[in-house]
């Protein structure tokens, strides 16, 4: 008699044959899922749509609206997209995954030129590709076969990463006649990855644009965001100068020994950033400075580190906090479920902010109001500020390149500097470093030194914050003096001698689990590399401790 195995799910249980597929439960449930569903966690392990039930399990399943399953969804994109640019241009052109862009990934593809009709032949094949319905087939090999059959076929990118992980098996792809690796799980077939939009920039590279968690159900127009962009592609450049493209680069510097001279080499770098901007601002002969990004890009340390660079020029800089005008708790209106909003800009008392720098900018004197965030209300105290002829004022915070938060503040009088770790670094060809990820691994760390936050409870609030940023940042990015970039060539191995512990520590029944197992194996990739030489005033600081501006 066969064995049967009860599954429950969202406090539904069926009865199922052994041989049945994960894949055939979820289509039970697929009622429940506005989109595809794209991967499953069973008994709190992370298995493939494919794989077929042993014993009795709880599963979650997840689509692409959810942060885990967009991640599963954008590996899968990158997999149709590599199989229909071999089809269209051949084995020998060579697709490369440079960085994240808007709603999408930047790529090149060397030993081939394309143009925006290729381009188009290559989003059909994609299409077509999908229409097929190939399925993404899994194929568990021995590490050592792995990186056999990747050094006969010239993939010496993926065969040096995985000289660095420690891994007895490893879970490889077929789709249709190509085999991948691509650190993750798959969707079970390309037929749930049916929209994505290919967009020609220049010099052979394009964004191939996906959905987001915000806009699962449609691919939003790209919009190029030149001053990033050029931002990235400066770093990068910079980057393949010192040979460190991807993690095996990184690993092998720091298995040889030469990590600290890395890491004073990016120190540097950014040193000459800050240095080069100062003289930017001097030039620019504007009494206000002022500073956003999104979460966890290191606002705190680089406007602390900027003000010293123009007092080295003769400045004498004054901070001023955005959050010292929110208004009182009594007076912020309630959304509909009735809990106050801390990320619109109506917590901010715009009408007195604006009075203020007005008078400031015309020397007059000013009494400064500091928020107290225990009572909820606004104090005054023996804060008067009038600026003199060598004074400026240094604004940074969340809505600080919103106009609207400086309204009667002419454009010429502000110097707008948008600040985000643009990271250059991937983990091979075909996998790059999400901007995001790197933010969120920072946010983690500090949230859990400064407020005894737990990695759950900051991935839980993730998507808010997300929605913060692209409400209230990225829309005026485009509209600044300056793009800073706070990435640091080798912070991803110390960040995960200080993250992986904390993400081991989310509980397997939490919602978040899924996503903790996604950033920890992010982060296999690379070797741990201890904080001890950086610097006290690295902007890394504000993240792992032992800040000298603390």
């Amino acid at each position: 008699m066969a064995k049967e195995f009860k599954v429950s799910f969202n406090n539904n249980t069926i009865t199922v044959a052994e041989d049945t597929t994960y894949k055939e439960v979820s289509d039970v449930f697929k009622d429940q899922f506005d989109y595809d569903i794209i991967l499953c966690i069973a008994n709190n392990s992370l298995v493939d749509l494919g794989d077929t039930i042993k014993k009795d399990c709880e599963v979650i399943f997840y689509d692409r609206s959810s942060l885990v399953g967009s991640s599963v969804y954008n590996r899968s994109a990158r997999f149709i997209l590599l199989l229909a640019v071999n089809n269209v241009l051949g084995d020998k052109a060579k697709l490369i995954c440079h960085h994240s862009q808007d709603n999408g990934v930047y790529c090149t593809i060397e030993d081939a030129y394309i143009n925006q009709d290729i381009l188009d032949n290559i989003e059909n094949e994609m299409y077509n590709i999908v229409s097929n319905d190939y399925r993404f087939e899994k194929i568990v090999v021995p590490r050592m076969d792995a990186i056999k059959f990747f050094k006969q076929n010239d993939e010496y990118d993926k065969v040096n990463v995985l000289k660095y992980i420690s891994n007895t098996y490893i879970n490889l792809y077929r789709l249709h006649h190509t085999i991948g690796y691509f650190y993750g799980k798959m969707a079970y077939s390309t037929k749930s990855i049916n929209k994505f939009k290919l967009y020609f920039i220049k010099d052979n590279g394009f964004v191939m644009q996906l959905p987001d968690i915000f806009n699962p159900e449609v691919v939003l127009d790209y919009k190029h965001h030149e001053k990033v962009f050029d931002k990235f592609l400066e770093y990068t450049k910079w980057g393949r100068e010192l040979n460190v493209k991807n993690a095996a680069d990184l690993n092998k510097i720091v298995s040889s020994g030469h990590i600290e001279d890395l890491i004073s080499l990016a120190e540097v770098y950014f040193n000459r950033e800050l240095s080069s901007l100062a003289e930017k601002i001097d030039k620019a002969n504007v009494k206000m400075v002022l500073i956003a990004g999104p979460s966890s890009s290191g606002k705190t340390t680089m406007a602390k580190r900027l003000a010293v660079h123009l007092k080295s020029l003769g400045y004498n800089p004054h901070s001023i906090s955005i959050d010292d005008y929110f208004l009182d708790v009594n007076d912020r209106q309630k959304d509909k479920y009735g809990n106050y909003n801390f990320e619109g800009l109506d917590i901010v008392d715009v009408e007195l902010f604006n009075k203020h720098m007005n008078k400031l900018l015309n020397n007059e004197g000013v009494l400064l109001p500091s928020f107290n965030f225990v009572t909820g209300r606004r104090e005054y105290k023996d804060n008067w500020l009038k600026l003199g002829d060598n004074d400026i004022i240094i604004i940074e915070g969340l809505h600080a390149l919103n106009d609207a938060l400086t309204l009667t503040v002419l454009r010429d009088d502000k110097y707008k500097i948008y600040i985000s770790p643009l990271t250059q670094i991937n983990i091979d060809n075909h996998t790059h470093v999400h901007t995001s990820d790197v933010r969120k691994l920072r946010r983690i760390i500090r949230d859990k030194k400064s407020r005894g936050t737990s990695a759950e409870d900051t991935l839980k609030m993730w998507t808010n914050i997300q929605l913060g940023e692209v409400n209230n940042i990225f829309p005026y990015q485009d509209d600044v003096d300056s793009v800073i970039n706070s990435a640091l060539i080798y912070e991803i191995g110390v960040l995960k001698t200080y993250v992986e512990p904390l993400l081991f520590n989310v509980r397997e029944d939490s919602m978040e689990y899924a996503e903790s197992l996604r950033l920890i194996n992010f982060l296999r990739n690379f070797l741990p590399i201890p904080a001890d030489t950086i610097p006290s005033d690295s902007i890394l600081r504000e993240f792992v401790g032992g800040s000298s501006f603390d």
